[in-house]
């Protein structure tokens, strides 16, 4: 699901690793993934670099200014097209765009002679007159596969004079180029690097790795890549901003991270960081230290949003009947079709406000809102003379967007508030707080079994079980087999895979191992009385 993509965030100068598994200690050293000049450069922030982050200004309003590390993958990224002369097209991951997209929108990539850009599929590839393809691609071996078909179908003739790159994201793979190589087309490539976009400024208070796959890459599959990644990350981030002074961290994964970073300082060499400490302390949790967090249904503005409609790289398509334009006579088959698709993150003065609010509180924010920009509009009436005319006029254009902030939010709030005020969503949410509460958590659960009898979607059924589960400090054998048992009978057999796997990821297991969650709960309450929607 998606609350278990990793995520770090960072707020009042404190970095919180809350669900990727990474550890850090303060060590004074240089990142390998960003050059020394590269680093220098962002640091420095000239005056060019400086008009280019008016782009990113929602970047900059927390306590660290996130531009800096922007700044530095967009100067990584200019350089690798500089490499690449002549006129370029781009062959993307479609999975890549996305987070790309945070990073540098289409005119820097403009700016730098790309003419085309295509997503990587089979087959072959678009025709385009340029000199250069570029594959930006995630180390996957299915992956290669598609890019050696497009290469062998290329025609020599015609496009003679044309060079391939490939762009590996975060990291070069071994395998990939062995698996390029026997499939014969390693040696068509001109240029074969990497790119480290290991850690993602999405917001002023937030990074992501987006890597979606972390938890059970690192929980069920025994695999480290995610850690060397968040361990490069880390070290990046210590490298612009100034080594750490105080590392605080609690699991296995984060001790794992450690002693990644302590092994690149000593394969640097341990270069000493010059740069004043941004960041008092860095604060690592394994995901499992808090599993509750990511099963239960998230309740502010912006939680909602995700859990209805999904947030992707700051961005949400919503139904696009409550954005129409409302016109007297308009017929149904007038209205648009497209989802509209919206940013979301701090640049928007309203967003900003209202995101982090509990979903009950948003009206009354969005009403005030309202009345004061009807406010600022009549103040026209008010304008006499040549001055107050101008000065309204300078001010329109903010106005009129923030109009039209409002008008967006208060539809997503009233497409929100359909779903909230409905039986189904009040009930899923009791069932919650009641295991919360360590009300009947030993027990079956008529709830869950009503909603396994109507075939409701696995994943939220799965989600209760588990919560169930964490609650309960485990389940009793009894209550773990009918469960499995009911979820079978209505289910094709590879959810057994499922539920193995979740079992493995420790999210179900048999228990109950000890009253250590609800002593917990009593000391450090984690929920309020009441649903709070």
């Amino acid at each position: 699901m998606t609350h278990l993509a990793q995520w770090i965030r960072c707020k009042a100068g404190t970095i919180q690793s809350c669900d990727r598994r990474s550890a850090s200690a303060g060590w004074t050293v240089l990142c390998s993934s960003i050059s020394y000049h590269v680093i220098r450069q962002a640091c420095h922030m000239n005056p060019a670099v400086t008009r280019s982050l008016k782009m990113a200004t929602h970047l900059s309003c927390g306590r660290v200014n996130l531009n800096v590390l922007r700044e530095a993958m967009r100067i990584e990224l200019r350089e690798f097209l500089d490499k690449c002369a002549g006129s370029k097209a781009i062959v993307w991951d479609e999975y890549l765009t996305g987070p790309f997209g945070l990073i540098a929108q289409y005119s820097l990539l403009k700016e730098h002679e790309v003419e085309k850009m295509f997503t990587l599929k089979a087959g072959s590839l678009p025709s385009s007159d340029v000199k250069n393809i570029i594959f930006f691609v995630r180390p996957k071996l299915e992956l290669m596969d598609i890019i050696a078909e497009n290469i062998r179908r290329e025609d020599k003739g015609r496009y003679s004079h044309r060079d391939f790159h490939i762009l590996f994201v975060p990291r070069r793979s071994l395998l990939c180029e062995q698996r390029l190589k026997d499939l014969g087309v390693l040696g068509s490539f001109y240029h074969r690097e990497e790119y480290r976009l290991n850690l993602i400024p999405f917001d002023g208070d937030l990074l992501s790795m987006e890597s979606e796959n972390a938890f059970k890459e690192c929980y069920l599959e025994n695999d480290q890549t995610t850690l060397y990644h968040a361990a490069k990350g880390l070290t990046t981030l210590q490298a612009l901003y100034g080594t750490i002074p105080q590392i605080c961290g609690k699991g296995e994964c984060a001790r794992h991270v450690a002693n990644m970073m302590i092994r690149m300082k000593r394969e640097l060499g341990g270069s000493n960081n010059q740069i004043t400490p941004v960041f008092d302390t860095l604060l690592l949790l394994d995901r499992n230290v808090d599993l509750l967090t990511p099963l239960a249904t998230q309740l502010t503005y912006e939680g909602l949003i995700d859990e209805v409609y999904g947030i992707q790289n700051s961005n949400v398509k919503l139904p696009p009947e409550k954005f129409a334009p409302k016109k007297q006579g308009e017929s149904g088959k007038d209205l648009p079709t497209e989802p509209k698709k919206l940013l979301l993150n701090s640049a928007e003065e309203l967003y900003a406000e209202v995101r982090d609010k509990n979903f009950n509180a948003v009206g009354s924010v969005l009403s005030k809102k309202a009345k004061i920009i009807s406010a600022a509009f009549e103040g026209r009436h008010n304008a006499k003379t040549v001055g107050e005319i101008k000065q309204f006029v300078s001010q329109l254009p903010h106005m009129q967007a923030e109009r039209a902030s409002l008008a967006n939010h208060t539809s997503i709030a009233e497409l929100i508030k359909d779903i909230t005020t409905s039986e189904a969503f009040f009930d899923n949410l009791t069932v919650e707080q009641e295991f919360m509460s360590g009300f009947d958590t030993d027990k079956i659960n008529s709830y869950i079994e009503d909603c396994i009898a109507k075939k409701d979607p696995l994943i939220k059924i799965l989600r209760l079980v588990c919560l169930q589960s964490v609650c309960n400090t485990g389940l009793k054998q009894k209550v773990l087999d009918f469960y499995k048992r009911e979820i079978l009978q209505v289910n094709d057999r590879w959810v057994c895979k499922f539920l193995f796997s979740y079992y493995i990821m420790g999210l179900i297991y048999q228990g109950p191992r000890g009253p250590y969650f609800r002593r917990t709960s009593q000391r450090f309450p984690i929920c309020a009385t009441g649903t709070g929607i």
